[in-house]
């Protein structure tokens, strides 16, 4: 069983939904082969804007099939297991220390899982992922904002992502 820190875990909808996009994606590739063969056939291609476009988009797709590929390849489709710390697949509820009314409750996790729920999804190499990652409920930890604030949070509770 791989491990909970480094694994993405999916719900089923979520991996289905993914391997759906990928799916779509591999059977567009004929389509846009045949606008950037159109667009060839419309002459010059130092001044074809359409062509020169097509081949960006072409570049764009294989990049997201290639990401949705080895995401689906590494990612486990279940439930995260349940841990007695903060990890990838939670869902997290903070307070902030200098408005201890102030709480937020998200999911620590893939930003490719976002689709699939209402919760606000932080990854665990952003700031406030990283920084709550392996905290326990009521621990209180800092990390420094991207705006350069540092701000200070408690872990409230956290549970299992049942998505």
């Amino acid at each position: 069983m791989p491990s909970t820190e480094s694994t993405t875990w999916l719900s089923q909808e979520a991996f289905d939904r993914l391997q759906g996009e990928l799916d779509e994606l591999i059977a567009a590739r004929p389509a846009v082969a045949a606008e950037i063969n159109a667009r060839r056939e419309e002459g010059d291609l130092r001044e074809n804007g359409g062509y020169h476009a097509a081949r960006e988009e072409q570049g764009k797709q294989e990049g997201r099939i290639r990401y949705l590929q080895e995401f689906l390849r590494t990612a486990v489709v279940g439930d995260a297991p349940s841990a007695d710390t903060v990890a990838p697949g939670m869902v997290v509820t903070i307070q902030f220390d200098d408005d201890p009314d102030d709480t937020e409750t998200f999911l620590l996790g893939s930003r490719e899982i976002a689709a699939t729920t209402e919760l606000t999804v932080y990854s665990p190499e952003s700031a406030l992922g990283a920084a709550i990652l392996h905290a326990r409920p009521g621990q209180t930890v800092s990390y420094t904002a991207p705006s350069g604030a540092k701000i200070t949070v408690t872990v409230v509770k956290f549970e299992p992502f049942a998505g």
